[in-house]
């Protein structure tokens, strides 16, 4: 099994605009479908309720691992954690990068979860197979909100 998810898509927007999509909470929240109460910081947990239609009853928790202005942001998180009996916080979390680089006139965004190594046997595969689809979601998401 590949330890790592990675998806990359080129943005027809600047640089400064797809950093502003990634970085700042409430149009993070738009795209990625999430209610997010408060802004990121580097150390801080943050969370929110999923608006997704069909995943409304998950709490999305993150939490900030870097902020490296237009470049890079990355946080940890628990994938395709949404059960709301199982306590998640005793596994090894999953990294979320989102890397930024000039491309033309646009920017390119590659998109790169890993650690699927560390993820419990019993879920690894399921957890795997679903964020690799919802990376792909979400990669189209952000296009979609950026170049609109």
């Amino acid at each position: 099994m590949i330890d790592r998810i990675e998806k990359t898509v080129e943005l027809n927007a600047p640089i400064e605009r797809v950093w502003r999509a990634v970085s700042d909470h409430r149009e993070f929240g738009i795209w990625f479908k999430v209610d997010l109460q408060a802004p990121f910081a580097v150390g801080q947990e943050t969370r929110g309720q999923i608006t997704h239609p069909g995943y409304e009853h998950v709490t999305w928790k993150a939490t900030i691992a870097a902020i490296e202005p237009p470049r890079r942001l990355a946080f940890t998180w628990h994938p395709y954690g949404i059960d709301p009996d199982v306590d998640y916080s005793k596994e090894e979390p999953t990294l979320v990068e989102f890397l930024l680089e000039p491309a033309g006139a646009g920017t390119r965004l590659t998109v790169v979860e890993s650690g699927f190594d560390k993820v419990p046997a019993h879920r690894r595969e399921e957890a795997f197979r679903m964020n690799d689809g919802g990376w792909t979601q979400q990669v189209q998401n952000i296009k979609a909100h950026v170049e609109s």
